[in-house]
């Protein structure tokens, strides 16, 4: 179903590609827009991972400088079925996750230093599971293409405003240009549309029987939008385009739950999630306890991620894993333990 839903979007961002060069320059541009949409296309399939990483200035970690994440997401992973994705850290103080990739084989998930810095462990193992149930969902390839494809389409009907809009190149002259930049946030709304709101609440269900309890999540979504409010992403307010991949809107001012929203109310996942974990009969949520690490400061501002750092790491590592699917966590102490 969702390679159906890819082939949908390339051939509606293709169309809009031909619509905004035929507006800039007619038939000419067009036949331009033509060739610049197959060429993203296939540039988005094999490298928009990549790119969407690189706009957000993530970097990739290992088990040396992240133990305890690394062990984390690794235990999740079993218990998923799947394979160890790649880790990429944001240098950003909004908390915040997404995962790209084409599929389970080549899937990243990327989280920023405020995630880690200011959940605990028991919502932060939610936040990695919800971005693993994206994975093994193969929600990942769509969302990575329409972030791609999106940036491309808003780049064309920039470059038309500045350097098209002459009467002898487009039909219909400057407005056609005006016309063709105002076609650029309509294609934002059209991925954000595309890119079904539906897959949240799959991807959520999905990760608390990764995680273990639907109530890590709740509380992380429920801290998550609070930290989005008061703290800026910037690369995310660069590129729009990309909102729609992370597990709460980034963009300020725009959490509300309706047509055009990237995500569902945060609210109402919160509530999805209480009504799952009543029915499965989970423990209560995690209180506000230390966070994956409280070592001393890193050198480049992470404590979470250089173990050298601290001596106690060995045992500290030891209590960071989570059990694999055969394994009940104790309700007393938790999978930690």
């Amino acid at each position: 179903m969702n390679y159906a839903k890819t082939a949908l979007l390339l051939a509606a961002m293709t169309g809009l590609f031909l619509a905004v060069g035929f507006l800039i320059g007619g038939e000419a541009g067009a036949l331009m827009a033509l060739v610049l949409a197959g060429g993203m296309n296939l540039f988005a399939w094999w490298n928009s991972g990549r790119m969407i990483l690189s706009r957000h200035g993530a970097r990739e970690i290992d088990r040396r400088t992240a133990p305890e994440l690394w062990d984390m997401t690794a235990g999740l992973a079993r218990n998923a079925g799947l394979p160890m994705p790649k880790l990429y850290v944001m240098e950003n103080e909004q908390p915040n996750a997404f995962a790209t990739g084409r599929g389970p084989e080549d899937a990243v998930v990327a989280v920023t230093t405020g995630l880690v810095r200011s959940l605990s462990r028991e919502e932060l193992a939610g936040v990695i599971a919800h971005e693993l149930a994206h994975v093994k969902n193969r929600d990942t390839l769509i969302m990575t293409i329409a972030a791609t494809l999106g940036g491309a389409i808003s780049f064309l009907a920039q470059f038309g405003l500045f350097f098209g809009g002459g009467r002898e190149r487009g039909p219909l002259g400057l407005v056609g240009v005006l016309l063709a930049a105002l076609l650029a946030p309509l294609a934002a709304m059209l991925i954000q549309m595309t890119v079904s709101r539906t897959r949240e609440y799959a991807a959520d269900r999905a990760g608390a029987q990764i995680c273990g309890n639907p109530l890590w999540l709740a509380s992380a979504l429920n801290r998550i939008a609070g930290g989005g409010r008061r703290r800026v992403m910037e690369s995310a307010e660069r590129d729009p385009s990309s909102a729609h991949m992370f597990i709460v809107n980034p963009l300020a001012g725009r959490g509300m739950d309706n047509l055009f929203s990237t995500h569902p109310a945060t609210e109402n996942r919160v509530a999805a999630l209480e009504a799952l974990a009543r029915e499965s009969g989970a423990s209560p949520a995690p209180t506000r306890e230390r966070p994956l690490s409280a070592g001393p400061a890193a050198p480049w501002g992470g404590d979470p991620w250089h173990a050298e750092a601290r001596a106690e790491e060995p045992a500290r590592r030891a209590k960071t894993r989570v059990p694999s699917s055969g394994r009940r966590p104790s309700r007393r102490r938790g999978p930690w333990a």
